[in-house]
């Protein structure tokens, strides 16, 4: 049986009082005053309180004993993370030259610092990105009108292959961004470097701009969307990664070569699209290319392969030269938001020579440092008499003696060695404390020696900022804002001693390791920065043999997550790429070096339910049904109704379908049978019958069950609660779709042909 921590003396401060003044009869018969007023039942309630702190700290004892015995066993708690983001350099009003910013450039949300990881050319031009939109259905008129412009400015018929599109600017796209493979009409995106909407007369200040920008770096943020349907990370054995991207062609548009009309493109590089927000360094050539003239006739402008035509005369005005990032045909990548002089940050503070109390020469000296989380990798100690810093060590026990000795265990004639690094400590990044070795397993301290201490701290979630809010930077230049485009993430707070406690009994059982499905179910719960919703473990299932069931692939490992909540789709939350790389951060120091891992979101299954209902005399309708809607989607809810700890397997194959979807969700593998439906809506209050319930997948007809397979889960995708009969599927859909615009996909051959605005 669990061991209980004793209470040395429950009593709480009324049961002391009222024990005192029982006694005062006995003891002192003339007191007979016991009014609150009484002087004397005031001193009663003074010392009962008194005495009630002093049970409360004999009762510690016990937990406290507790608690230092745990912490001898060495189990940790996670200590927290910093969050990550993209910003902006604009360079507006400043010097019309490349200004260098450093890595490590402070920028500020409020009180909350971020620095740069890397350094960047703030480049002095105004970047904006295009598309050629692709005009889906063009009213045959205006397609007449546009070959008739052909057939009197090139004196002969268009060709048959035009594609009108319409230059739009990347913002126009919305919050689904655009997909350059198949939203395009060439699947490429332009980058317009223009002169600032200050620098006038524009072709003045041109030169100036062109000889700013030769040989410079133009450093572009990628920010991907990417379908959840599918996605994942795959670790293979060994410790790599499977990484397998789509490479983006980066080009620079020259002018026509003499004599010809269409422009050549010098190539710049190739990037991997990212499966999250990062950075491209694109190295501008010289001056001489950079500078394009664009001396077209006014209906070249934008046809086949040349730059779009900008709609806004000042805009062309400013133009100083194009780029081109080109996808495949039919690329399925999709671009949130695409922009110039764009860094990383990470939010962290630099802390440098913080005087530390002096060493005391005493073995196993423990140091706090100021302030914490600490970050991993970035505590150096400095100690007087010694040139190089000391340094962090995952385990003192590896660490050699602080004065050299002979290893017994070698032959003679060797010189004397220390058997391991000697200046270093073991940092608790949680706690923020330093501890030095006892001088056979790590040097000590001297005493009286001066300590230093260099290192980074972060603020865990309040370092997840929404857009916008970093607005300032410690020394920009006169003349420049900073931003960020996008939110940032990825911080999580330190885990806390209460929650720590729970891990205890596991984390003696897994020791840090991934070795059985319950290791890995709770060690994924421990991801500092994730917040996790749901964990389901498949030993020795591979997602991409499916319909495959879990044991028919030895040494791999599948784990299916979803994130707690998820603004886009509450309902069918779904894992985006930074969720999944910081999850798997955490879990690739911890497997086997022979497991072969796959982390992946749920595949969604679309199903449409009608369903009729009467309802019990007294009770409106409209109320009934509202509560059978929910019933419905909590019973079919990939996430559970309160979540909360992981439940392992075998506690779970006891529980009952009701049981399984309030504690973990719908489980995987189990297929949605309108019977149980009937089951579950019957026992809503207020519902007195049922009608057969009709229940279809996708564009299928209905059937009495919809199977599951691998890492599927049910999603509504339309629901109908009637009175009396339910409506038919045909009803149903087309209540709730949408219908086909008819677009075709994108084709090489067509000739991209621009769309001239109408005007008033």
């Amino acid at each position: 049986m669990p061991i209980e921590v004793p209470q040395l003396d429950d009593r709480t401060h009324q049961q002391l009082v009222d024990e005192t003044l029982a006694r005062v009869p006995v003891h002192t018969p003339e007191w007979t005053n016991f009014n609150a007023s009484d002087p004397g039942v005031t001193l009663v309630e003074l010392f009962a309180f008194l005495t009630e702190n002093l049970l409360y700290r004999a009762n510690r004892i016990p937990e406290r004993n507790r608690k230092k015995f745990l912490s001898l066993l060495g189990v940790p708690l996670q200590a927290g993370s910093s969050a990550r983001g993209l910003v902006t350099f604009a360079n507006e009003r400043g010097s019309l030259k490349a200004v260098t910013l450093n890595h490590d450039f402070e920028v500020r949300a409020g009180e909350v610092p971020f620095r740069t990881e890397l350094g960047l050319d703030v480049l002095p031009v105004e970047i904006v990105v295009f598309a050629k939109r692709k005009l889906s259905a063009a009213e045959p008129e205006l397609e007449n009108y546009y070959r008739e412009l052909y057939l009197s400015f090139q004196q002969t018929e268009a060709p048959a292959n035009l594609q009108l599109y319409e230059t739009t600017p990347l913002s126009g796209f919305g919050e689904n961004g655009v997909k350059p493979g198949r939203d395009t009409v060439d699947h490429s995106l332009w980058i317009a470097l223009l002169v600032r909407p200050v620098d006038k007369p524009f072709a003045t200040y041109r030169p100036t701009v062109l000889e700013a920008l030769g040989g410079k770096t133009l450093t572009l943020g990628v920010v991907p969307l990417i379908e959840s349907t599918g996605l994942g990370r795959h670790l293979l054995p060994g410790g790599r990664e499977e990484r397998l991207r789509e490479k983006v062609k980066i080009e620079l548009v020259l002018d026509p070569a003499p004599g010809l009309r269409e422009p050549r493109f010098r190539t710049l590089g190739e990037f991997e699209m990212p499966d999250e927000p990062a950075t491209v360094e694109i190295n501008l050539p010289e001056r001489t290319a950079l500078d394009f003239k664009n001396e077209l006739e006014p209906l070249e402008a934008g046809a086949g392969e040349r730059p779009p035509p900008l709609d806004d005369t000042d805009a062309g005005e400013r133009l100083v030269t194009w780029l081109r990032l080109t996808w495949n045909v039919g690329s399925e990548a999709q671009i949130g938001w695409l922009g110039g002089n764009c860094a990383t940050v990470t939010q962290r503070t630099q802390v440098n020579a913080e005087l530390l109390p002096a060493g005391t020469g005493a073995p196993d000296q423990v140091i706090a440092l100021t302030h914490r989380p600490v970050l991993e990798d970035t505590v150096k100690i400095w100690v007087t008499g010694f040139k190089e810093p000391w340094v962090e060590i995952e385990d003192l026990f590896a660490a050699g003696p602080e004065v050299a000795t002979v290893d017994l265990r070698q032959p003679p004639g060797l010189a004397l060695s220390r058997l391991g690094p000697t200046d270093v400590f073991l940092l608790d990044a949680e706690a923020g404390s330093v501890r030095f070795g006892d001088g056979f397993r790590g040097r000590r301290p001297a005493l009286g020696a001066e300590l230093r201490a260099d290192y980074e701290y972060g603020v865990g979630s309040a370092g997840n900022v929404e857009r916008g809010a970093l607005k300032s930077g410690m020394g920009l230049p006169p003349g420049f804002k900073v931003t960020n485009p996008i939110r940032t993430w990825g911080g999580g707070d330190a885990e806390t001693v209460d929650v720590g406690e729970k891990q205890i009994f596991r984390y003696l059982q897994h020791r840090d390791r991934l070795v059985t499905a319950e290791d890995f179910e709770t060690i994924a719960w421990r991801a500092p920065g994730v917040e996790l919703g749901r964990v389901d473990v498949l030993p020795a299932y591979h997602p991409q043999l499916s319909p495959n069931e879990p044991g028919d692939a030895p040494g791999l490992v599948t784990l299916m997550v979803l994130p707690r909540e998820d603004p886009a789709d509450p309902d069918a939350p779904e894992p985006d790429p930074s969720f999944l790389k910081a999850l798997c951060a955490h879990l690739e120091p911890r497997r086997l070096v022979t497991t072969e891992l796959f982390v992946r979101g749920p595949a969604y299954v679309d199903l449409w339910l009608a369903i009729g209902i009467n309802a019990v005399a007294g009770r409106a309708f409209a109320e009934v049904r509202e509560e059978v809607e929910e019933v419905v989607r909590e019973f079919l809810s990939p996430l559970p109704v309160r979540p909360g700890q992981p439940v392992s397997a075998p506690a779970a194959e006891r529980e009952t379908p009701e049981d399984l979807v309030r504690r973990r969700g719908w489980p995987l593998r189990k297929p949605v049978s309108t019977g149980e439906l009937m089951v579950i809506v019957s026992r809503v209050s207020g519902v007195s019958s049922v009608s057969p319930i009709l229940l279809a997948q996708g564009e299928e007809s209905a059937v009495e069950a919809v199977s599951l397979f691998g890492l599927e889960l049910p999603r509504i995708a339309g629901i109908s609660i009637t009175e009396g009969e339910a409506i038919s599927m045909k009803e149903l859909r087309g209540q709730t779709r949408v219908a086909d615009d008819g677009s075709e996909a994108s084709s090489p051959q067509r000739i991209a042909v621009p769309v001239i605005p109408a005007e008033c």
